[in-house]
């Protein structure tokens, strides 16, 4: 089996549209879900969410936030 270097340097030798081909591929591999990391993001947007109905979070406003970027 190549190692790394060797795979990096074979998939380098593709035409541009087959490296894109590729990293899409190994991209879409990496994209799997993750049930804990998502019970970790389920729980901290609940905490959020009680904390803003219950006033306890700072909250900016749509103008605030474009108003910084202009």
């Amino acid at each position: 089996m190549p190692n790394f270097q060797e795979l990096y340097q074979q998939a380098n030798q593709l035409p541009p549209l087959e490296k894109l081909h590729l990293a899409e591929l190994l991209l879409s591999d990496l994209d799997t879900p993750n049930p804990e990391i998502d019970a970790i993001w389920r729980d901290t947007a609940q905490q959020r969410w009680q904390a803003y109905q219950e006033g306890k979070l700072k909250t900016v406003s749509y103008a605030e936030v474009m108003q910084k970027y202009k």
